[in-house]
């Protein structure tokens, strides 16, 4: 596997530890790989990673900020899964409106702040084309 970079925890500091995701998941793990934050459990903090690599699929992220990233992404999904845009140009959609540069719009990278941008965003484009919104 491709080595990568050191991954450091935003919330405590501490060095992130390659593991298999059963650490974090137990008998749920999927045999995937994650980097976890040195303090876990007390620093509920991780990332998964792209597979067959150590690559992270973004920025570590605590329990809170994990949830809201999963929540943006299933209201962003439905630009395309309601055949307002293709996935490509809801991509771009957002990079335009959040001022991001072209391919960094990755949900896996945003902070709280962007996530909740980004669902007002969606949950705006969604009510103004007659689609019913998924329940909170």
């Amino acid at each position: 596997m491709k080595e990568v970079k050191k991954v450091t925890c935003p919330y405590c500091g501490a060095p992130a530890i390659f593991r298999q995701d059963d650490y974090v998941h137990g008998s749920r793990g999927q045999g995937k790989f994650l980097y976890v934050c040195k303090n876990y459990p007390a620093c509920d903090s991780y990332v998964g990673v792209h597979e067959g690599t150590k690559i992270p699929m973004g920025t570590l992220a605590n329990k809170a900020l994990r949830r809201k990233r999963m929540k943006a992404h299933r209201i962003f999904n439905l630009l395309w899964e309601k055949h307002l845009m293709t996935k490509k140009e809801a991509y771009r959609w957002m990079e335009y409106f959040m001022g991001l540069k072209k391919d960094d719009g990755h949900i896996a990278m945003f902070s709280d702040y962007r996530c909740e941008v980004l669902i007002d965003k969606c949950r705006e484009v969604l009510v103004n084309n007659h689609i019913k919104l998924p329940a909170a």
